[in-house]
């Protein structure tokens, strides 16, 4: 179905409400992503033909096996040269659609099968379906991962794949980094600071081991508490650490506090994050220094810790919640789009999903995500978060 705003509740979502309905559409979702899982495990180049391992996975998968494995390939970010730069040692970006970071000088980081295709990043390239605005969905930082996460913002956005679908001016740059877990969570580090928690403080970033670009220099120019949306909202700058540094870069960190790993946000702070993707949104449509008035609506870049679960939950509401009006439209999308995005959903090996769920826009969402990222929107307590959401945001509109 294609989402068009609407003042009444939809039928689909009043009969999506069921815990049965839920789990059994979830069900048939994670069937799907256990194909998908197949294929990348069928990637990996000690998984070949010539292995027991190989051979099963293949007799998994349907007739096709090999063009699944390609597809769905995993191969650069679990290659050892890689593996340093991935915060879990299951979570990687599918090839066609990692991010690429753009080399410094002699840097000879992305080697084996990135070699000369820039530095390794575990970010991917999402388009919304029905949205169809564009975000690079990515694990937290590491302390030896902070340099390349910067380095995606410092330069202009490389186009994202496939290149016919670009629809992202010269020159664009991101300007919004969206940050939905918290450093420490249950005495765990999730996610590593890569700028000052000090206003007016300065840190340096060093680069990883084997890339000779030159440090950043961050500083904190401001920060504040926007309790309605239960956010952190920090303006940041970074320069390379040299004599002649040029303009500083300049973007905003938005903090939401009250979403728990494994876990959604608590009954009463479902309001709070409603507000938040509406300000997530908002702030990035804001012009910016030496923005051009043709860069309106640039990628955001959003990540939690590993950046599969809530990251796909947000991209997912941001979609739908445009996508039905509770959102100013993407710079990207139309109603045009959002019709062909209904009726022609991003192409998958898998085909479409089973008839009695393909009138429900969440499942399609989330189902397109999966083609995009490895396992977003990971828990069926954060398929039940959407569903959620769009009902009190259509509560909100009666």
């Amino acid at each position: 179905m294609t989402p068009t705003p609407a003042t009444t509740m939809p039928e689909w979502l009043v009969a999506a409400r069921s815990e049965a309905y839920l789990h059994k559409s979830f069900n048939s979702l994670s069937s799907r992503e256990r194909q998908r899982d197949y294929a990348r495990m069928a990637s990996l180049p000690h998984n070949n033909r010539s292995t027991s391992r190989g051979r099963l996975l293949r007799a998994l998968l349907p007739d096709n096996a090999d063009e699944h494995s390609k597809y769905y390939s995993v191969a650069i970010g679990m290659s050892p040269e890689n593996q340093w730069g991935n915060r879990y040692s299951n979570i990687e970006p599918y090839d066609r659609t990692r991010v690429v970071v753009g080399k410094h000088g002699g840097c000879t980081c992305g080697s084996g099968e990135g070699k000369g295709k820039g530095r390794y990043f575990n970010g991917s390239w999402v388009r919304e379906l029905y949205g169809r605005k564009f975000w690079i969905a990515t694990q937290a930082p590491l302390p030896e991962t902070a340099h390349a996460f910067l380095s995606v913002i410092a330069r202009p956005i490389m186009a994202p794949p496939p290149s016919s679908m670009v629809d992202i001016p010269s020159g664009s740059r991101v300007r919004t980094v969206v940050q939905l877990t918290l450093n420490q969570e249950s005495g765990r580090t999730k996610a590593h600071s890569y700028f000052p928690y000090k206003v007016g403080a300065t840190m340096m970033v060093e680069p990883e081991p084997g890339c000779d670009a030159p440090p950043f220099r961050v500083t904190l120019l401001e920060q504040k508490t926007i309790d309605e949306a239960r956010c952190l909202k920090s303006k940041v700058a970074f320069v390379p650490d040299v004599r002649d540094p040029g303009e500083p870069v300049v973007f905003t960190h938005l903090l939401y506090a009250a979403w728990p790993d494994h876990g959604v946000p608590a009954k009463e702070d479902q309001a709070s994050l409603l507000n938040f993707v509406r300000l997530v949104d908002r702030v990035n449509k804001e012009p910016t220094q030496g923005s051009s008035s043709h860069d309106l609506d640039p990628p955001s870049m959003v990540n939690c810790s590993a950046g599969i679960g809530r990251t796909g939950t947000f991209i997912a509401l941001s979609s739908l919640l445009r996508a039905f009006g509770f959102l100013s439209p993407s710079a990207g999308s139309s109603s045009t789009s959002r019709m062909t995005a209904a009726v022609n959903p991003p192409y998958s090996l898998l085909g479409p999903l089973p008839k009695e769920f393909q009138s429900d826009p969440v499942l399609q969402e989330i189902d397109s995500l999966r083609e995009q990222r490895p396992r977003m929107v990971e828990r069926i307590e954060q398929a039940g978060l959407i569903y959620s959401i769009l009902e009190l945001a259509f509560s909100e509109r009666k």
